[in-house]
């Protein structure tokens, strides 16, 4: 467990030598590495997105990282799961992820959960922290997470990638406009809660390694952006897709749907539905 009290509101010689190259840029410093020491981000999956996602902001000196994924290490997934090594094959993701993570940083706190997420057990865990990572790879935990961090008011940065194909997603709940993973795909009544692999996984299409280390690497880079205040596109939510063989991206605004039972607001007063924005979700390609 995370024991908060040993947290320091200041960095000591030794992390400054650590961070020392991002201690120069402009929009860091020695504050914007306080406001990452002091930030506390779940991530839930440490498969392909997630262990990518993790090696990266345990690197960059997140302090208390929260990790939760009920599966062991397979020996297949070594091809993209750069968190685990051979020796790892059998250890449940989170506590072999957390071994190595205290390995790369020992500056910093994790919490090992390996259990799945739902429930009142997810509320409580989104709950405790400042922005969540999904780096799941399962509809009904997208759909749950979603949900719980809609209602929590915590950002969420969403990834996925299949074959040669990804996607960036991230939700700012802390706006009162902003639209959700529901906005963009409408939860299917058909969906079993327990469904693990939605057609079109990685099982049954395959994935090149390095397009999903990419995704979470980018979720990563996103999370740091908002823990330090950074983020550019808080304003509207935004589907970005990246093309790996043609090594294109095509960005989609997303606008919030009213009808959203997660977080539009019509016909509703629960405290998901938190705004009043008219608009139904639809893409609107920027371009970029």
């Amino acid at each position: 467990m995370i024991d908060e009290t040993s947290a320091t509101e200041e960095l000591s010689a030794a992390e400054f030598l650590r961070y020392s190259r991002q201690l120069m840029l402009p929009e860091l410093g020695e504050e914007g590495q306080l406001q990452l020491k002091r930030a506390r981000v779940l991530v839930v999956g440490a498969g392909g997105l997630g262990s990518a996602a993790l090696l990266s902001l345990a690197a960059a000196g997140v302090g208390q990282i929260h990790i939760a994924d009920p599966d062991a290490v397979e020996l297949s997934n070594l091809q993209r799961q750069l968190a685990f090594e051979s020796g790892d094959v059998g250890i449940n993701k989170a506590k072999a992820a957390a071994a190595r993570l205290t390995r790369l940083n020992p500056h910093i706190q994790v919490q090992v959960l390996p259990l799945a997420l739902r429930g009142e057990l997810l509320a409580e865990q989104v709950a405790s922290v400042d922005l969540v990572l999904d780096c799941s790879d399962n509809l009904s935990t997208r759909y749950q997470v979603n949900q719980s961090c809609a209602e929590g008011q915590k950002p969420l940065v969403s990834g996925a990638a299949t074959g040669w194909q990804g996607q960036l997603m991230t939700f700012d709940f802390r706006r009162s406009d902003a639209a959700c993973y529901q906005c963009l795909f409408p939860f299917d009544a058909n969906l079993s809660p327990d469904d693990a692999m939605p057609i079109g996984s990685c099982r049954t299409l395959g994935i090149m390694g390095p397009m999903v280390n990419t995704l979470g690497t980018l979720q990563a880079l996103q999370a740091i952006k908002l823990i330090l205040g950074l983020d550019a596109d808080s304003g509207m939510s935004y589907l970005r897709r990246f093309n790996g063989l043609t090594m294109e991206w095509q960005t989609l605004a997303v606008a919030r749907d009213a009808d959203c039972p997660v977080c539009g607001y019509q016909g509703s007063s629960s405290p998901q539905n938190r705004g009043s924005s008219q608009r139904r979700s639809e893409y609107v390609d920027t371009g970029k």
